[in-house]
């Protein structure tokens, strides 16, 4: 638009519509409808949630697809109640912008007693700015411009949240210059020389190999560095594992994967074979608990190269300004391809814990358990699907299945937070139209962010397939330490369709209700809503061996600890 008659509201906008943005998620309040009301008259769709939470997860789950989210929400009552959303963005590192809507300028200055307030009105900003990379409140017109400009840039180009508040009375004061486009900040440019050394030393190591592994991270799939990671894999020939945190870095029926590595709890193969390797190129991977399997992985450092995004680690010696695309070009270029038959390369598609290399048969009158469950969602899935786990029983059973050829898989399994998914599966159906995105998510998570299922069917997300895994509580805090504290009330789930008015329903709890339900879904042209009754015990192994690295962790183990942490006796396992 050639315009001048922009005004600062408009011009957020204006700016966020040529990042990426499509739509912003957020909960009306006095202080931000000037705002809202603006949105409406944009190119950009408001999605309303159930609560500012949701709105904060769902703008998490639409970065993951379009690689910006955005929410918007009132001043401190509003903000402070996404804020949990915001840090799980920040550990993850999503780029999402969180607008608030502040009140007038003016009662900055006179600290007004007003509703929704603290009395210090830069209270709420004081606490995003620790969990944000960029933030700013647009007191006035003529910074406003430059302000938007620069937090937006520094959201985009370090993957992370950013925190703008637009007081009242600026929203519609006019911005008096010519709109120019945004155009998205150019990845970093390495120090050439450092790039160098740093490929030279990497090489060194590689050449002396015989059992060299590549071990891509969650900075891969942040900065869209799938395709230079594909490059460079298939010219050297080399396997590759991953962590929870990049699973679906690429098609997992890729002949070069050789499945998940989570330390001891990997399996036993894909253990020996990272472990063992004489070069481990890792490429911007966090070394969380969930992803080492409770800190269990046992990397040689001195035959491991760490390639994170804005330095080189190769032993003590650190290349700091080089990038990480930089520096996989530059490998890239450089490598010899190995034959994958002298590499020991036994592919994921043949051997992960559930697989659709072996037919599922169903048994009819069978009780639904977890382990066949997920072995039948394996054929189920449709390609291109997007899997979203939550965190628990269903995070740790689906990071073990083979992901259909063209998914992608979702899970915090970073920060952990329970309830996220139902948020972020919004956020992915809305960013993501043309895929089926299925989620699996227990009970006690479910509890705790069940109403947005209802903003799905107010928004028509008809691609949206939900597995409600009853068993009875919290598994993952059960396998810790099971007291009452883990026990809910148990709720009729699949009647939550016909309470939020739409959607199909199913209630399972026989492999051939499953059966049916699974066929049904095929024809539904609706939300799909399926509960699936499972003992209260059953759950992974790997689930297990977390729960006890978790107690570990937190001094449970220890005299005093407070057991416990084993199934009682008659449970079903």
């Amino acid at each position: 638009m050639g315009s001048t008659d922009l005004c600062v509201g408009v011009y957020l906008l204006k700016r966020l519509k040529d990042a990426g943005v499509d739509h912003i998620f957020g909960v009306p309040g006095d202080f931000v409808l000037g705002f809202f009301n603006q949105i409406l008259q944009s190119d950009i769709k408001f999605v309303g949630t159930c609560n500012e939470l949701n709105a904060a997860y769902a703008a998490d789950g639409y970065a993951r697809v379009k690689g910006i989210g955005c929410l918007s929400t009132t001043y401190c009552v509003g903000e402070l109640s996404a804020i949990n959303g915001v840090a799980g963005a920040w550990a993850e590192d999503l780029p999402i912008v969180k607008i608030t809507g502040a009140p007038a300028t003016h009662h900055y200055s006179r600290k007004t007693m007003l509703h929704h307030t603290l009395g210090d009105y830069h209270i709420p900003q004081r606490m995003f700015e620790k969990i944000t990379v960029a933030h700013t409140v647009l007191m006035n017109e003529e910074t406003a411009a430059a302000e938007i400009d620069r937090v937006l840039s520094a959201c985009l180009t370090r993957k992370k949240p950013v925190y703008i508040a637009l007081p009242a009375d600026v929203i519609k004061k006019p911005i008096k210059q010519t709109y120019i486009p945004y155009t998205i900040p150019p990845l970093q440019k390495s120090d050439p020389t450092a790039v160098q050394e740093a490929v030279v030393e990497s090489l060194t190591i590689l050449q002396r190999s015989k059992k060299p592994i590549l071990l891509p991270g969650i900075e891969i799939c942040r900065y869209g560095l799938r395709d230079k990671f594909r490059t460079l894999l298939e010219k050297s020939g080399f396997p590759y594992s991953t962590m929870m945190l990049a699973k679906t870095v690429l098609d997992e029926d890729h002949p070069q994967f050789i499945g998940l590595y989570q330390g001891a709890k990997s399996r036993p193969y894909v253990k020996d074979r990272v472990e063992k390797s004489d070069c481990i190129i890792v490429f911007g991977e966090k070394m969380t608990d969930f992803n080492t399997g409770g800190f269990t992985a046992s990397l040689n450092e001195f035959v491991t190269i760490n390639a994170s995004v804005n330095e080189v680690q190769i032993s003590h010696h650190v290349y700091p300004d080089v990038y990480l695309w930089d520096y996989m070009d530059a490998l890239t270029m450089h490598l010899v391809t190995r034959d994958a038959k002298d590499l020991d390369i036994h592919p994921a598609s043949l051997g992960c814990t559930h697989t659709r290399a072996t037919k599922f048969e169903p048994k009819p009158d069978k009780e639904i358990r977890m382990g066949r469950f997920f072995d039948r969602m394996s054929s189920f899935l449709p390609e291109g699907t997007i899997v979203i786990a939550e965190t628990g029983a269903s995070l740790f059973s689906a990071a073990e299945t083979l992901m259909p050829k063209g998914g992608r898989f979702v899970g915090q399994t970073f920060y952990g937070s329970i309830g996220y998914t139902v948020g972020a599966t919004l956020g992915l159906a809305l960013a993501a139209p043309d895929k089926t995105v299925v989620l699996f998510i227990g009970d006690g998570s479910f509890q705790v962010t069940v109403q947005d299922v209802s903003t799905m069917l107010r928004y028509g997300c008809k691609n949206v397939i939900i597995f409600l895994v009853n068993n009875d509580g919290y598994t993952i805090e059960r396998v810790i330490v099971d007291h009452a504290y883990n026990d809910i009330q148990p709720w009729k789930y699949y009647k939550l369709c016909e309470v939020f008015g739409g959607g199909f329903a199913a209630d399972c709890w026989t492999e051939g209700q499953l059966e049916d339900a699974l066929a049904k879904t095929k024809t539904a042209n609706d939300l799909c809503f399926i509960e699936v009754h499972m003992p209260r015990w059953d759950c992974s192994d790997s689930l297990r061996a977390a729960g006890e690295a978790m107690a570990k962790n937190n001094s449970l183990l220890e005299p005093g600890g407070v057991g416990p942490l084993k199934p009682p006796e008659g449970a079903e396992l």
